[in-house]
């Protein structure tokens, strides 16, 4: 199509042109499912209709698939994949004594700040794979485990990091991603454990703990991102519609299923089913069931975890 020939197709053109290409990072922009929206909003669409249409309907008169080796194998490479993040981020902040007040990003060609942006896109990746959290959930037919608050969060980060990549790769958010992998270390070594089978369940007591750990994070994530309403560093101010609602959002989520999960009588009811999990020497699903479940890798849902 000649698009001069086309006004209004060439003002969509050039629209989606200045969105895309002229104000994203040059650095990252050609880099796979990064260049263009397409991809992963394909990916991720693919993954609602999983997970909340075809996903239940296919597995309705089937048997849930136990996928206690997968489980394993999953959690176990999402452990080393957030250490690497938590160890390669750190090396960086005490490289560029990176400032917890208001840090911009670096946008040259430096040595540091390839392996910033590095970094960056390595968690987007990351945030990709975990949806195969709630496919995971969909198999084993842990439908009460796929919430609002699993769903949300699962769609929403590989978004956030999605722009993150695209626009401005490292500087003051990146601080975020760095805290969420280390809570992910915490998170997926629990999964990990929980699917290797009941004898290793007298060492998951501190299941609720994640929970509290989650909202701390988002609790450090909304004071850290404030500090841009006060301090001009060349950082995007305008972030901050972004991310200082969805840090609130997240908390009230969380502090919303900690209360219905481990206050009054749910602590009762866990304690019963815990002894008698633990009784009847049951198996990995019925453990998970149990503890009212966590499961693969994401935290969210009234069994697992979220973030």
């Amino acid at each position: 199509m000649d698009y001069k020939m086309n006004p209004k197709s060439n003002g969509s053109t050039n629209l989606y042109r200045f969105l895309f290409y002229e104000l994203a990072d040059p650095r990252t922009n050609s880099w796979f499912l990064i260049s263009d929206p397409g991809p992963p909003l394909a990916i991720l669409s693919m993954y609602l209709y999983f997970v909340l249409n075809w996903g239940p309907r296919l597995m309705k008169n089937r048997q849930p698939y136990e996928l206690k080796t997968v489980l394993v194998v999953y959690n176990f490479l999402q452990v080393l994949l957030s250490t690497w993040l938590v160890v390669e981020g750190l090396d960086i902040l005490n490289t560029i004594k990176f400032s917890w007040v208001c840090q911009p990003v670096d946008f040259s060609n430096s040595p540091i700040a390839l392996r910033i942006i590095r970094g960056v896109y390595i968690y987007f990746l990351a945030k990709m794979t975990e949806l195969l959290d709630t496919v995971f959930f969909v198999l084993r037919k842990k439908d009460r485990q796929i919430t609002f608050l699993h769903v949300y969060h699962h769609t929403a980060m590989p978004m956030i990091s999605w722009g993150a990549t695209k626009y401005f790769p490292g500087g003051h958010g990146a601080i975020v991603g760095l805290i969420n992998s280390f809570v992910h270390i915490v998170m997926y070594s629990y999964y990990m454990m929980a699917a290797m089978g009941p004898r290793y369940q007298r060492f998951l007591w501190w299941k609720k703990y994640i929970t509290t750990l989650q909202m701390a994070q988002f609790g450090l994530a909304f004071l850290h991102n404030s500090q841009l309403l006060f301090v001009d560093c060349g950082y995007p101010r305008w972030s901050v519609v972004f991310t200082l609602p969805n840090a609130i959002f997240f908390y009230v989520l969380f502090s919303d299923f900690y209360q219905k999960n481990y206050s009054g009588e749910k602590k009762i009811r866990y304690g019963e089913k815990m002894e008698h999990a633990s009784a009847e020497k049951c198996s990995y699903s019925e453990v998970k069931e149990a503890t009212s479940g966590y499961s693969t890798g994401g935290l969210g849902i009234s069994d697992k975890k979220m973030l």
